[in-house]
């Protein structure tokens, strides 16, 4: 064969059995290859050799490799389906016969970086890499799953493109289940019939694969998935939350929800929310209350990525998203910052702003009533929806951090619309004490308040949508950014005149209550522009003491 890259470009990544130079058989593995040759030339002297494919992949696999130069290792699972796809993967498996973690701690030795044991039982290690102003790097060590070879590793996984090892010595590719196939083809199958039914987590994990990839669940794996979700309370909430977070922080989480609820899974791990599907609800709405959910979080991923760091308004044709660009456009690296703050270092603001999406109308279903006109109402809803919500979340164990905000997001969602209802239907718009009490409530919160409202009117309309009141929407929404990122001292955090010590001292007042009353009130007051000095201050709460003991 004079040019072997010319006909062995088809196998590429395989390993392929040749017979006087030339392609007999391939297969995802040595053996693979050797079996299939022997079927047809059993008698002939055989060559298996490894037919090479271009991978782009991090330097810290080098890195590993000199530093267990004899040791039989492999990266496994997504990281390797990442290098196929030609993506970068900040979490890196590495599979071994034994010593897992042993032979992390060596390697964080080697790389003068923190090590930890992950799990006694699977004897595996994690090193964590932190790059200077970079993301962390988690490298895992474990020793083979489910027997003693790497192959029944591999097919004790999950997806057959998770099921992918890379010899980084050799720089070959084992591939039993022809994952990498399956990748080309932008299918989810499952490695074995007993998959799912093994750890029913994966139920979501493939659809957040599927969303994160634009994939295709194969049919059966599809009826396994289905078959498996009565399973799911038996994970632990720690995993459970890990995955649904996953999905809310990735790509298209209202197409991800809507799959999960298809295959029956929320009764199993959300319960609350199966009750929302089939809720009617009366104009403006044109959809129910699941179904508006879905569309919710459909509109929110929208417009975050339409404020986005480097979105141009040329890549939409949609009139509305043009004009949240212009109204709010400018505050695109204060949004930036806004979600890379963090409220627990695992999960992200954002996957606390869509969680709270998902569960901002929960208790609809329970506070629905219809009045003498016909028209349906939803009294306290949202301050029963931020309990149930908060109730789930601490189910999950999320950090308090979390559960707060969560809670604030929800209790306080309807106060955009409020504000929205009076500059359409009054011409009036909020007033400084109603930004600043909105800010004082709500906090950090408010930012996602803003990012919430836009998108439940969007997804309680949708293209009924008339541009007057989503041009209202959009101003509550730039005076509201306005006064918290440019106006902040102004209105939502004056600058303090006094303190408590000050006003007991000043006023001959004992510890109590009414020194936080006095102290809220002055805020207020220089909020709303009436109090700018110190001896005004001083007047001011003067004037209060007097009315709350001459009532």
């Amino acid at each position: 064969m004079s040019d072997d890259s010319q006909t062995a470009s088809p196998y590429a990544g395989r390993w392929v059995a040749r017979v006087r130079g030339r392609i007999v058989a391939q297969g995802g593995t040595p053996e693979q290859a050797l079996h299939a040759a022997q079927k047809s030339r059993h008698k002939e002297k055989t060559e298996i050799i490894y037919m090479p494919v271009p991978l782009s992949f991090s330097p810290l696999i080098d890195k590993v490799r000199d530093a267990l130069p004899e040791q039989e290792i492999y990266l496994v699972g997504g990281a390797v389906r990442d290098m196929l796809l030609n993506r970068l993967s900040h979490d890196l498996d590495f599979a071994l016969p034994a010593n897992g973690i042993s032979l992390a701690r060596r390697v964080a030795n080697a790389f003068k970086a923190d090590f930890m044991v992950l799990d006694d039982e699977r004897d595996t290690g994690r090193v964590i890499v932190t790059e200077e102003d970079g993301p962390r790097t988690f490298l895992d060590f474990a020793t083979y799953r489910n027997g003693v070879t790497l192959e029944a590793d591999l097919r004790s996984r999950d997806f057959t493109m998770n099921a992918i090892a890379y010899d980084i010595h050799a720089g070959t590719i084992i591939d039993p289940l022809n994952g990498a196939s399956d990748l080309r083809a932008k299918i989810i199958r499952a490695c074995s019939p007993t998959s799912l039914q093994d750890d029913s987590i994966r139920i979501l994990r493939a659809i957040r694969l599927a969303a994160a990839f634009d994939f295709k669940i194969e049919i059966e794996t599809r009826k396994a998935l289905k078959e498996a979700a009565p399973l799911l309370p038996n994970i632990s909430p720690e995993r459970q939350r890990d995955e649904v977070f996953k999905i809310l922080e990735g790509p298209k989480p209202g197409v991800s929800m809507r799959a999960l609820e298809m295959l029956g899974v929320f009764p199993h791990l959300m319960p609350e929310l199966s009750a929302m599907k089939g809720v009617t609800q009366s104009l403006p709405h044109i959809y129910d209350v699941w179904e508006h959910t879905l569309s919710v979080l459909g509109h929110l991923e929208g417009i975050l990525a339409s404020l986005r760091i480097g979105y141009s308004a040329e890549e939409t044709n949609d009139m509305l998203t043009g004009l949240l660009t212009l109204r709010i456009g400018r505050f695109r690296e204060q949004f930036a910052a806004h979600f890379t703050e963090s409220l627990n270092p695992d999960r992200s603001v954002h996957g606390a702003l869509f969680f709270a999406a998902l569960y901002h109308d929960v208790q609809k279903p329970a506070t629905r009533s219809v009045d003498g006109a016909g028209r349906i109402r939803f009294f306290d809803h949202d301050v029963k929806g931020a309990e149930a919500a908060a109730q789930r979340a601490r189910a999950f164990n999320l950090s308090n951090d979390e559960v707060e905000r969560i809670k604030k997001i929800i209790l306080h969602h309807m106060r955009f619309h409020f504000f929205t209802s009076r500059i359409e239907d009054d011409k009036q718009e909020p007033s400084r004490k109603a930004i600043y009490r909105f800010f004082r409530d709500a906090g950090a919160a408010g930012v996602d308040l803003v990012l919430l409202g836009l998108a439940d009117l969007r997804g309680t309309r949708d293209h009924t949508l008339k541009q007057e009141h989503w041009v209202a929407a959009l101003d509550v929404a730039r005076i509201l950014l306005e006064n918290y990122w440019e106006k902040r001292e102004q209105t939502i955090a004056p600058p303090r005149l006094l303190d408590g010590n000050d006003l007991m001292r000043e006023l001959n007042l004992q510890p109590g209550r009414i020194i936080g009353q006095l102290l809220e009130a002055i805020r207020e007051g220089q909020a709303i522009g009436k109090i700018e000095t110190r001896q005004q201050a001083l007047e001011f709460a003067r004037d209060e003491l007097k009315k709350s003991e001459n009532p």
